[in-house]
């Protein structure tokens, strides 16, 4: 897939504040580090994609596939997350790939993530070239990528 289209029409774009919903319904979709309560609303996603950082989605036939979200000040990956539907089409390593090339692009050094320990996702994160740190403190997997 290239970042405009392929031939299954899946684009991969920055996203907008539009994509919101469907972002949102991916991230509670997902069966491995599952949002449990509100902690993370609609709301929550605006200044991650608009101030803070920026998000790119997976669009196909009018609906978000799959999407990630990058601080760009922080470094900090705050969502990387694929239709469990759609799983196994190589949308999480090419929303990765945009991601970590626009954070390095903004001038970090260091990127940095944290998910459930042995989930698909660390195991995701391991073969994609981050460098395992350990446990954190909140009991996640810690990951590392610098430039």
């Amino acid at each position: 897939m290239t970042e405009n289209t392929t031939a299954s029409r899946c684009q991969l774009r920055q996203a907008l504040r539009s994509d919101i919903p469907g972002m949102h319904r991916v991230r509670r979709a997902v069966r491995e580090n599952p949002l449990t309560s509100d902690v993370i609303r609609e709301e929550h996603y605006i200044p991650a994609i608009e101030s803070s950082g920026r998000g790119w989605v997976v669009e196909e036939a009018g609906e978000v596939r799959a999407f990630a979200v990058g601080n760009g000040q922080t470094g900090n990956i705050w969502a990387l997350f694929v239709d469990p539907a759609h799983e196994g089409r190589g949308f999480g390593r090419q929303l990765q790939a945009v991601m970590v090339d626009w954070l390095f692009s903004e001038g970090l050094e260091r990127l940095n993530l944290g998910t459930a320990p042995g989930t698909r996702a660390e195991a995701f994160y391991r073969a994609t070239g981050w460098t395992y740190l350990g446990i954190d403190a909140h009991g996640e997997a810690s990951f590392e990528m610098r430039r």
